[in-house]
C-alpha cells in the first residue's frame, strides 16, 4: 500500500522548499513532482520509488540548485532550451532584450537582415531570433567549451535553418562580417568582481565566466562595443543587456565610442535592462 499521495508530497515539498528561502516554493513543487510522476492523479498513491524520487529532488532544489538544472530545460520566449551546468541559465528578463533585437531586425528593409549575437551561452536569443524572424540570417558566437557543448544541442533540437554557431571569442569573430550586420545583440557579463549576486543559484551554479565583467563590470561590454561597431552595417544597431544600475555608464562608453542615439529601455519589473545604440 501506497505511503505517499500527490497532496502529501507537494505538501512536504513546499514546506522544504519554503524553509529553504525558495522564492517560489509552490510552482517549484509543482515542477519537481511533474517531473517524476508527470501522470498521477492528484488523489491517487506514489510509488515508494517515485516517492523517493521527488523527496531527492526536492532536497536539491532545498539546497538552491536551479529549477532549470533539475529538469534540465528553461523557457524562453517561445522555445525551451536544454541547460546545465557550464552554461548561463537564461532569464525572463533577457526577453526584453529579445525582443528589442527582434524589432530592430523586423525593421530592417532588406530581404535577409543579419544579425549577431555575440555569446549565445544556451543560444536563446540567437535562437529567438531565428525563428521569430525566419528571414533573417543570425550568427551565434560563443567561446566557452562548456557553454558550446549546450548551444550546440539546443540549435539541434530547435533545428532553425537560418542559424550559424561559431566557436570563437567575441572580441575577434566572424572578420568576414564586418561592415555587414543589421542588428548585434549581447548578453555578456556585467557583475562587478567585487559584487557577489544575492541569489544562491547564481552564486553558486551560474559560470563565473558569463557572471563577471572585471572591475566595474564593464571590461566586456568594453569589447562588445568595438566589435559591434566593426560588424555593423552604418544605421545598424547594437542591444546590449546590462545590470539595472548600469545604463547611465554604458551609454557614455557607448557614446565615448562614437555610437549614436543610445537608449536605455527597462525589464518587465521596471528595472533598466538593455541598452541600444546606432552605428
Amino acid at each position: 500500500m501506497p505511503t505517499h499521495t500527490i497532496p502529501s508530497l507537494r505538501a512536504h515539498a513546499v514546506a522544504v522548499l519554503s524553509s529553504a528561502g525558495v522564492p517560489t516554493p509552490d510552482a517549484d513543487a509543482e515542477l519537481l513532482i511533474g517531473q517524476v510522476q508527470a501522470k498521477a492523479v492528484t488523489d491517487a498513491g506514489v510509488a515508494a520509488s517515485d516517492a523517493m524520487d521527488v523527496l531527492e529532488v526536492v532536497e536539491r532544489r532545498a539546497a538552491r540548485e536551479p529549477l532549470q538544472h533539475i529538469t534540465g530545460r528553461a523557457a524562453f520566449r517561445s522555445l525551451e532550451l536544454a541547460v546545465g551546468p557550464g552554461v548561463f541559465v537564461p532569464r525572463p528578463e533577457t526577453e526584453t532584450v529579445a525582443q528589442l533585437a527582434i524589432d530592430a531586425l523586423l525593421a530592417v528593409a532588406s530581404p535577409a537582415p543579419l544579425a549577431v549575437d555575440l555569446g549565445t551561452g544556451s543560444g536563446a536569443i540567437a535562437l529567438a531570433m531565428a525563428t521569430e524572424v525566419p528571414h533573417a540570417v543570425v550568427v551565434a558566437v560563443e567561446n566557452s567549451p562548456r557553454a558550446y557543448v549546450w548551444t550546440r544541442r539546443n540549435a539541434r533540437d530547435v533545428a532553425a535553418p537560418n542559424l550559424r554557431l561559431v566557436f570563437a571569442d567575441l572580441a575577434s569573430a566572424v572578420p568576414e562580417l564586418d561592415g555587414t550586420a543589421d542588428v548585434v545583440v549581447s548578453n555578456p557579463p556585467y557583475i562587478p568582481l567585487g559584487a557577489v549576486p544575492r541569489d544562491p543559484e547564481v552564486r553558486l551554479h551560474d559560470p563565473e565566466h558569463a557572471l563577471y565583467g572585471g572591475p566595474d563590470g564593464l571590461d566586456v561590454v568594453r569589447a562588445v562595443s568595438v566589435r559591434a561597431a566593426a560588424l555593423l552595417r552604418p544605421g545598424g544597431t547594437l542591444v546590449l543587456e546590462h545590470g539595472e544600475a548600469q545604463g547611465l555608464a554604458i551609454r557614455e562608453l557607448l557614446a565615448a565610442d562614437g555610437w549614436r542615439a543610445a537608449v536605455t529601455s527597462p525589464d518587465l519589473l521596471g528595472r533598466d535592462r538593455a541598452t541600444s545604440a546606432t552605428r
